[in-house]
């Protein structure tokens, strides 16, 4: 299998740190149009896109190499959030992205095959869920916050951006054909 070197994972890896680490602080901030500030936040609409850049990495260079830039985004993003955002949101944000991440890299590289918007709507939603019920609990359990309504509107939420997000996915194939690891 090839091995597409470091060079090509930087901007996937950039990307992830920075949607990460955005989304880190976007969490804390509740959503307060439409009086939803007990039920949404932003990183509702922020962190779906690392979704988005996991799905198009695999579908580029394949599971392996995905892999590697969750692990570099994880651990670089980890250690810029705990200045950007606390060590407590820096933690659940990591343990909930590497589990999540992993388990979306997994299913869309499961699912590569079938029609074009299976792999990245199976995994995505799959992996928002977990992400979801990880990030939350950890994060702001025992705090006061309403977390609980948090976490259920953050999801619906992802829902509803991992369908939006299939348009830049399907324009995006034009451009990211899969390299001879990631076509199996």
């Amino acid at each position: 299998m090839n091995n597409p070197g470091i060079r090509p994972l930087v901007l996937p890896v950039v990307a992830m740190i920075c949607v990460i680490v955005v989304s880190n602080v976007a969490v804390q901030v509740p959503f307060t149009p439409f009086g939803l500030a007990d039920w949404l936040t932003w990183g509702a609409f922020t962190y779906p896109v690392a979704f988005l850049v996991t799905d198009l990495t695999n579908r580029r260079f394949g599971a392996a190499a995905t892999r590697n830039v969750v692990y570099v985004g994880f651990a670089l993003a980890v250690v810029l959030s705990v200045a950007a955002a606390g060590w407590r949101v820096a933690v659940a944000s990591g343990t909930a992205f590497l589990i999540a991440q992993l388990l979306d890299v997994f299913v869309f590289d499961r699912l590569r095959k079938a029609a074009w918007w299976q792999a990245p709507l199976a995994s995505s939603l799959l992996g928002s869920a977990v992400d979801t019920a990880l990030f939350f609990s950890l994060a702001f359990a025992y705090t006061g916050l309403p977390w609980q309504t948090w976490a259920l509107g953050d999801f619906a939420a992802k829902l509803l951006m991992a369908a939006a997000l299939l348009l830049p996915f399907r324009a995006a194939m034009r451009w990211i054909a899969p390299s001879p690891a990631a076509a199996r």
